[in-house]
């Protein structure tokens, strides 16, 4: 026997609604399928209209929408060398890397700005690390 509907399924929730569908093309009544998997008729109601009118994709978990990416995948790949040659081939004084300094590198380099607290997730997509200053962390005096 094949792989049903709700074993496919990418998460829990997913799971449930591809379920109900499922009981439902077998001829089980809304409120049968609402008890049996703990739901509210509302609930059940909505997604088989979704299903109804976009088929069993309706039911499907859909990556919530953001923003697209300010890099192209080319910029992006571009990256781990620009950042490889160094902060003084930037105008930057020491070789710290911070993400204060990874986004005017961005910015000087393909003209986009990020907020430092985003490039974080840049530079770990990269493949990189960011580095702390020698004295981070360390407390004064002493």
């Amino acid at each position: 026997m094949g792989k049903t509907l709700s074993t496919q399924a990418t998460d829990r929730r997913e799971g449930r609604r591809l379920r109900a569908f499922e009981l439902k093309q077998e001829g089980w009544k809304q409120r049968q399928i609402a008890d049996a998997l703990g739901l509210s008729k509302g609930a059940l109601s909505q997604w088989m209209e979704r299903a109804e009118k976009e088929g069993v994709e309706g039911l499907k978990r859909k990556p919530p929408p953001g923003a697209s990416a300010r890099l192209s995948k080319e910029q992006r790949a571009k990256l781990p060398e620009l950042l490889a040659r160094g902060a003084p081939a930037h105008g930057l004084r020491g070789e710290v890397r911070s993400c204060a300094r990874v986004a005017e590198v961005i910015r000087k380099e393909f003209g986009v700005g990020y907020h430092p607290a985003h490039v974080s997730r840049l530079v770990r997509a990269s493949g990189l690390s960011l580095q702390r200053s020698p004295l981070a962390g360390r407390p004064s005096g002493g």
